[in-house]
């Protein structure tokens, strides 16, 4: 896979694409004309799959949730739902519940359906689901409705700190 650099729209490139280029791994932007009409909070990911034409297994969502008082992020399959109690123990911590979507974008930088797992504005504790290992590459948002990045997820995994657990539902 190639690295895309440049300005992936029309406001340039976005601060996961940077995290990207500046730690230097193989990466791929890919755009794809999101529907306003699309906001349910679940259909961001599966919009993205069926625009880019890939399997929902390879498209991960990214989610906030608060975990005993902290935000943490929680990267799964669009095809499936996070497991809160998965979660919790993933990250050494006893209770989990989704964050409030206004304190995941102050925390992150990003809004709801474009949160990226890089570059955000704080880092926060991250969980990649373990399925993810079963591909050569995973797409996750680059940071806006419409864009999505592809790349190894071991190099997700190792540029986020991410603990690898087995955190999604079918």
């Amino acid at each position: 896979m190639s690295k895309k650099s440049g300005r992936p729209g029309a406001s340039g490139a976005t601060p996961a694409v940077k995290a990207l280029e500046k730690a230097g791994v193989a990466f791929s932007v890919h755009a794809y004309a999101h529907d306003p009409a699309s906001s349910s909070y679940s259909s961001y990911g599966e919009e993205a799959a069926a625009a880019l034409g890939v399997d929902p297994s390879r498209v991960f969502k990214t989610l906030v949730a608060d975990v005993d008082g902290a935000l943490t992020v929680a990267v799964v399959p669009v095809a499936g739902s996070l497991d809160l109690k998965a979660l919790a123990a993933a990250v050494g911590g006893k209770r989990a519940a989704m964050a409030d979507p206004a304190a995941a974008e102050r925390a992150t930088g990003y809004v709801r359906g474009g949160i990226s797992p890089l570059g955000q504005r704080r880092r926060l504790p991250t969980a990649l689901d373990a399925s993810a290992l079963a591909h050569a590459t995973i797409h996750v948002s680059a940071g806006r409705r419409g864009l999505e990045l592809e790349l190894s997820p071991r190099d997700l995994a190792v540029l986020t700190g991410a603990v690898l657990a087995p955190i999604g539902r079918a």
